[in-house]
C-alpha cells in the first residue's frame, strides 16, 4: 500500500505568513547583487540575525530567494556537517533583562558549528550577518507616529514590532554583510567555550556597528546601566545592611533595590525623544509667537570633552520641556532632567522617562537604601559623562523671583565628582523668561491661602484649553560654564590630594558657595521683556494706573538704566516704549481707557497681580537704582557719604535676597554708575563735584518719576521691615524659625488686606524664610540649640537702615500692627 504524499505544514504556514507580510513591506537590498558578497561556492553559508523576530526571519528567506542565495529556511549540508536550517539568532540573556549578573545562552545551532569546526579542522562555514531595519532612523522622521515606532535599541514587544511593519514596512532595508569564515576565527589550539565567547563577542561587536551607523549609538539608560548600578559596592553594602536591619532576606533586599532602581532610572528612548521635539514644536507653535535662545554657542564649545549639569531657573512646568527641547534641536544629546516623583504620572510619567527624566522622591529620609541606589545612580551617569539638568530652587518660584538654593542633588553632584575625580564638569547656568504663564491663575489661588493641588493627569488633559491662548515669547539665555575643578580649588586647594569624605566641612562650604554662584549667575542672564518693563513702571503707580505719555516715559527711565548699569549678559529689550505697551496689551496684561485728556493705561487685580510676577523676574538688575530713589524720595536731601553708608548698610541682606552680584569692594564703583545714571535721568539732582544729593521739587515732573522708581523695591523692604519689627516687639529668646516665619507670613496677609499694600505674592511664606535665612546668615540673628532665636543691638541698627527707605506712614503701619500681633491675649 502506498503512503499518502507528505504535506509539510510548517514551511506552508510560513510560506504563507511571508506572502501577507510582504503585502506592507517593501525592501531595498545591500548588496543589489549577490556576486558583490563573494561568496565561496564550495562552503556552506549560515546567515546570522541578532534580534529573534518571526518577521525578521521572513524577509531573511524571501531576499536569499530573490538574490539567488541559498535560502535560510532550507537545510545546512557539508560533507562533514548537517543541520535543519541555515541560520540562527545571536545569544540572548536567560535570567531577564534587569538581573544583576547576566548569563547568555548561545544558539545550539552556533554551539554545533563551533564543537564541529574545533574537533574537524578541515571543516568551515561562511557566517553572514543580516541586519535588517524597519524604517529609517528617528532622526530623519517626520511624522510622531512614525519617529515612536522607528527603530531604536530597545528590545521591542511583538504588538509594537507589528505596528512598526504596518508604518515602516514600505522602507525596510535588508544589508547582507561580508561573510566571516568560521575556520578563520578559530585558532589553533583553542577550545570550544573560548571559540563560543570569541565567536559571539566578534558578531555582537559588528551587529551593534551596524546599528550604531544606522540609528545611532545606543543612549539607553537603563540597558546600560542598571545592571552595572546593582553591583555597586555601596548598593551591595547598603542591601546587606537592609537585609539585618529590617530582619529580611538578602533576596529580598536585593528585589527592593531593583525596584528603587527601577523607580529612578530614565529609560531614554530616541524614537520617543524626537516624537516629542515633533509634537513640541507644534505645541510651541500653537501657543507662543516664538522661542528666542541666546548665547547657545557657550554649550556647544564646553561640550566635547565635559560632563555638563543644566541648571536653569524653575519658573514653569515647561522649564524642563523647552530645555530638552533647546538643546536637541541644536545637535547635543538631551539631558537626564531630575524630576518629582509626584510628575511620575500614568502616561505621562513613561513619556517623560522615556525622555530623559529620572525620578526622585521628595524626601529621603528613612530610606537608606533608596538614598543609596539614588546616589549611586547620580553618581554612574556623571561618571559616565551622562548630561544632566536639574533646578537647584528645588521647586516651581511662585513669587517670580530666584528662590534660595537647595543643596540636596546638587551636593550630591558634587560629592561624586569629587570622589571619581575622572571627567571635567561644568555647570550652564540657564535663565528662562516668559511673557505669560500657563500657570499663572494656580499660582495666584496658592498665593491667596489655596493649598497646592497634587499634579494628575486630569490636570494634563486640562491643559489642552491652553492651546487656544497666546502667551507671546519664551527667552532662553545660557551663562558661561562653571567649571567645577577650578572653583574647587578657590574653595579649598588640596581638595585633589585629600581622600574623599562626604562630611569633610571644606565640602558643605564649597556646595553652598557653588549654589551660591550658580543663583548670581542665573539672574545675571535675566532677559528684559515689554512685560518685564511694563511690570516694573504700572505697578509702581497709584492704583496701578498711569497717563500714556507718564508711563511711556517712566519705561524709558527703566531702559536708560539698565543700559548705564552695564550688566553685561542681561538681554535687553529693542522696542520703543510706545511698542512694549502694544506689546503687552496684545498679551491681555492690561487695558486702555481713552480719554480726551490722554489715554489712561491701568491694570485690573487679576492683571496687576500677573504683573507682580514678571516685575520680580527682573527686580534685581534696578535694585541699586531703586533704593538710591527711596533714599533720596523720603529724606529729599542727603550727602553722597550718608547715603553710601545707608545703601552699604543694606547692600549685605540685600545682596543675599536677590543674589546681586556685587562684592562689597566693588560697591562704592557701582554707586558711583547709579549715581551718574539717575543724575543723567534728570531723577536726582547735583553734580559729579556736589558732595549733595537732592530729590527733584515736590511740584515737578521728576519727583513722582523718582518715587515711582523707589517703588520698585519697597515690597521687599517692607517685609524685611515687618521680620525686623517683629522680633523686636517680641523680644530676644522668645521665637523660633518656624514660628516666625508663619507670624510674618500672616501679618504680611493682614496688612495686604487692612492697607492694601501689595499684591498677593508679598505674602508668600518663601520669601519671609529667606529674610529669616538672611539674617542668621548674617549673624544678626543665632539660632541656640533649642532652636530659638537670638539676638542683640544689632537688630536695632538693621532696623534703622530699612526705617531710613521707607515712608513714615508705611512705618507706622508695620509698626502699628506688629505690636498688636506681639501683644498679649487678654
Amino acid at each position: 500500500m502506498s503512503r499518502p504524499p507528505f504535506f509539510d505544514f510548517t514551511g506552508w504556514t510560513l510560506d504563507l505568513l511571508r506572502r501577507i507580510l510582504y503585502l506592507a513591506t517593501r525592501t531595498r537590498v545591500f548588496p543589489e547583487t549577490p556576486e558583490m558578497l563573494k561568496l565561496r561556492p564550495d562552503l556552506a553559508v549560515c546567515y546570522v540575525l541578532d534580534v529573534r523576530r518571526l518577521s525578521n526571519l521572513l524577509v531573511l528567506d524571501r531576499e536569499c530567494r530573490e538574490l539567488g542565495l541559498p535560502p535560510a529556511l532550507r537545510p545546512l549540508r557539508d560533507a562533514a556537517f548537517a543541520a535543519r536550517r541555515s541560520f540562527f539568532f545571536l545569544s540572548r540573556n536567560a535570567r531577564g533583562q534587569f538581573a544583576p549578573n547576566p548569563r547568555s545562552e548561545h544558539s545550539a545551532l552556533l554551539k554545533s558549528l563551533v564543537r564541529t569546526a574545533v574537533a574537524d579542522p578541515h571543516f568551515d562555514v561562511q557566517l553572514v550577518p543580516v541586519t535588517i531595519l524597519w524604517g529609517r532612523e528617528p532622526g530623519k522622521q517626520d511624522s510622531i507616529l512614525k519617529a515612536l515606532f522607528a527603530e531604536t535599541w530597545q528590545s521591542v514587544s511583538t504588538l509594537r514590532q507589528l505596528f512598526a511593519i504596518l508604518i515602516h514596512g514600505r522602507h525596510t532595508v535588508v544589508r547582507f554583510n561580508a561573510p566571516i569564515s568560521l575556520r578563520e576565527l578559530l585558532s589553533a589550539g583553542i577550545d570550544e567555550p573560548r571559540a563560543l565567547r570569541k565567536l559571539g563577542r566578534i558578531l555582537r561587536v559588528h551587529f551593534r556597528r551596524q546599528r550604531e551607523m544606522a540609528i545611532g549609538p545606543d543612549l539607553s539608560h537603563r540597558r546600560t546601566q542598571l545592571r552595572a548600578l546593582l553591583n555597586t559596592p555601596a548598593v551591595r553594602e547598603a542591601i546587606a545592611v537592609e537585609a539585618q536591619a529590617k530582619s529580611i532576606s538578602v533576596a529580598v533586599a536585593q528585589k527592593s533595590a531593583r525596584e528603587f532602581a527601577l523607580e529612578i532610572a530614565s529609560d531614554y528612548t530616541y524614537s520617543v525623544v524626537r516624537a516629542f521635539s515633533l509634537f513640541l514644536t507644534w505645541v510651541w507653535n500653537k501657543v507662543y509667537n516664538g522661542v528666542e535662545v541666546h548665547n547657545f554657542e557657550r554649550v556647544t564649545a564646553v561640550a566635547p570633552g565635559h560632563g555638563i549639569v543644566y541648571v536653569p531657573c524653575h519658573r514653569s512646568h515647561v522649564d524642563y520641556l523647552l530645555l530638552s527641547y533647546i538643546i536637541f534641536n541644536r545637535g547635543l544629546m538631551v539631558p537626564h532632567i531630575a524630576a518629582g516623583a509626584n510628575l511620575n504620572l500614568p502616561l505621562l510619567g513613561s513619556v517623560l522617562r522615556r525622555s530623559g527624566a529620572f525620578f526622585l522622591r521628595r524626601k529621603f529620609k528613612g530610606e537608606q537604601l533608596y538614598a543609596t541606589v539614588f546616589l549611586e545612580y547620580l553618581h554612574l551617569m556623571i561618571d559616565r559623562g551622562f548630561p544632566i539638568e536639574y533646578f537647584i530652587e528645588g521647586g516651581r518660584s511662585r513669587s517670580g523671583r530666584m528662590l534660595a538654593p537647595k543643596a540636596g542633588i546638587l551636593a550630591m553632584t558634587i560629592q561624586s565628582f569629587v570622589r571619581s575625580r575622572a571627567r571635567p564638569l561644568v555647570f550652564v547656568p540657564v535663565y528662562i523668561g516668559y511673557e505669560k504663564l500657563m500657570e499663572g491663575s494656580s499660582y495666584l489661588a496658592e498665593l491667596h491661602g489655596r493649598p497646592k493641588q497634587s499634579e494628575s493627569l486630569s490636570d494634563l488633559l486640562a491643559a489642552a484649553r491652553l492651546l487656544k491662548r497666546n502667551f507671546g515669547k519664551v527667552h532662553v539665555n545660557f551663562g558661561p560654564p562653571l567649571a567645577l575643578a577650578e572653583f574647587l580649588d578657590t574653595q579649598h586647594p588640596d581638595w585633589r590630594q585629600e581622600s574623599f569624605d562626604a562630611r569633610a566641612p571644606w565640602l558643605r562650604n564649597a556646595v553652598e558657595a557653588t549654589a551660591t554662584v550658580l543663583a548670581r549667575s542665573i539672574n545675571a542672564q535675566a532677559v528684559v521683556t515689554p512685560v518685564n518693563l511694563l511690570a516694573l513702571t504700572l505697578l509702581s503707580t497709584p492704583k496701578h494706573a498711569a497717563d500714556l505719555r507718564l508711563l511711556q516715559k517712566q519705561i524709558e527711565h527703566i531702559q536708560c538704566l539698565l543700559a548705564d548699569m552695564a550688566w553685561g549678559d542681561v538681554v535687553s529689550c529693542r522696542l520703543s516704549a510706545a511698542e512694549v505697551v502694544d506689546y503687552v496689551r496684545r498679551l491681555d496684561l492690561l487695558q486702555c481707557h481713552p480719554h480726551p485728556l490722554g489715554d489712561v493705561i491701568r491694570a485690573d487685580e487679576q492683571q496687576a497681580a500677573l504683573l507682580a510676577y514678571f516685575r520680580n523676574n527682573v527686580l534685581h538688575l534696578f535694585a541699586l537704582p531703586a533704593l538710591l530713589a527711596c533714599l533720596l524720595s523720603h529724606n529729599q536731601r542727603l550727602t553722597r557719604q550718608r547715603a553710601r553708608e545707608a545703601l552699604r548698610g543694606i547692600y549685605g541682606l540685600l545682596r543675599a535676597e536677590l543674589f546681586l552680584p556685587w562684592e562689597p569692594a566693588e560697591l562704592d564703583a557701582v554707586i558711583d554708575r547709579t549715581e551718574a545714571a539717575l543724575f543723567r535721568r534728570g531723577l536726582i539732582l547735583g553734580d559729579s563735584r556736589s558732595e549733595i544729593l537732592r530729590a527733584p521739587p515736590p511740584n515737578s515732573e521728576a519727583s513722582p518719576e523718582l518715587r515711582q522708581l523707589g517703588e520698585i523695591i519697597r515690597p521687599t523692604l517692607e517685609r524685611q521691615f515687618l521680620t525686623l519689627a517683629l522680633l523686636q516687639h517680641h523680644g530676644s529668646g522668645r521665637l523660633t524659625r518656624n514660628a516666625l516665619e508663619e507670624a510674618a507670613h500672616l501679618l504680611a496677609q493682614r496688612l495686604t488686606m487692612l492697607y492694601q499694600f501689595n499684591s498677593a505674592e508679598f505674602s508668600e511664606k518663601l520669601l519671609f524664610a529667606n529674610v529669616i535665612r538672611n539674617l542668621i546668615d548674617a549673624e544678626i540673628l543665632q539660632v541656640d540649640e533649642a532652636g530659638v532665636l537670638q539676638f542683640d543691638e544689632r537688630i536695632t541698627l538693621a532696623a534703622a537702615q530699612t526705617e531710613l527707605l521707607l515712608a513714615a506712614d508705611v512705618r507706622q503701619s508695620i509698626q502699628l500692627i506688629a505690636g498688636a500681633a506681639s501683644a498679649p491675649a487678654n
